[in-house]
């Protein structure tokens, strides 16, 4: 196995786990995103600098406008997925969430005049119904987190499609200017709203909170671009898999939550459908 493939997969395990730390700061949804963000952006612009990356503002100066919209959406994605996590079970979250990739395979037709062929309708038709065992069969005990988990999703779809129309911007440098870009914008929605709670953290609180910020988030985005531009895209889509497919062992193995038959198929024809979507056959 390639180095590049190991540090993909790694960043992907890691990603998957961030659930159970979050609940453990304690802290609202807002706030955790808030912090995530200032603590990667320290992390990410460390490694910019000991990497002699520099960011050239003439050269964002024209796609400016789309990084701090598409930063301000990925702040509010992780706000609802947060959410999502205090609803309901990490599994069913993380799973309504992953419907994003059938979203953006909807929406690119219409926005870049790209051909939704037979294989597309179907995997977003069997995808759609995935997503309807998930929510609609069985005893759900709040409605609520898929609610925020799909509404996380379609932010997340919305950060994927605005990348499309950013060019000439590396892809570290770009997450960089898009959480420096969250972070302004949750600092006075974190002042109105839930206000600052971080100093009521305990040790066990601050562990969490930092490893969500520096491991979950400035290590993981490190390892993700750096392995990126050399493995295929049809590698990196397989391999994004492994994320929620952890997930999910960790909310059943680990946290000891249940998911009853429907939304165990649901999330199966989810993950394998989107997965279908992405794999190029002849």
């Amino acid at each position: 196995m390639k180095k590049h493939t190991i540090l993909l997969a790694l960043s992907m395990a890691i990603f998957g786990t961030i659930a159970p730390f979050v609940r453990m700061t304690g802290l609202a949804s807002s706030e955790v995103a808030l912090y995530r963000a200032v603590l990667a952006i320290a992390f990410i612009g460390l490694f910019l600098l000991i990497t002699g990356q520099k960011i050239d503002f003439k050269t964002i100066k024209k796609p400016l406008p789309l990084l701090v919209i598409s930063g301000i959406a990925m702040g509010f994605n992780w706000i609802l997925l947060f959410q999502a996590y205090k609803y309901t079970t990490v599994s069913v979250a993380t799973l309504s969430y992953y419907f994003a990739p059938v979203i953006v395979t909807v929406a690119c037709p219409l926005l870049f005049m790209e051909r939704l062929g037979p294989k597309g309708w179907l995997c977003f038709v069997m995808s759609t119904v995935g997503l309807v065992l998930i929510t609609g069969v069985g005893d759900i005990e709040n409605p609520l987190g898929i609610v925020f988990g799909l509404g996380a999703a379609v932010l997340y779809a919305a950060v994927v499609l605005l990348n499309k129309y950013i060019k000439g911007v590396d892809g570290i440098q770009r997450t960089f200017l898009q959480f420096v870009s969250a972070a302004v914008v949750l600092l006075p929605y974190v002042a109105f709203t839930d206000g600052f709670n971080f100093t009521a953290l305990d040790g066990k609180g601050w562990i969490a909170l930092l490893t969500v910020g520096l491991v979950h988030t400035g290590i993981c985005y490190c390892l993700y671009f750096s392995s990126l531009g050399s493995l295929s895209g049809q590698k990196v889509s397989i391999l994004s898999y492994i994320d929620p497919l952890i997930a999910v062992l960790i909310s059943v193995a680990v946290l000891g939550e249940s998911m009853n038959l429907w939304q165990w198929i649901g999330g199966a024809m989810i993950l394998g459908f989107t997965l279908l979507n992405e794999i190029k056959t002849k």
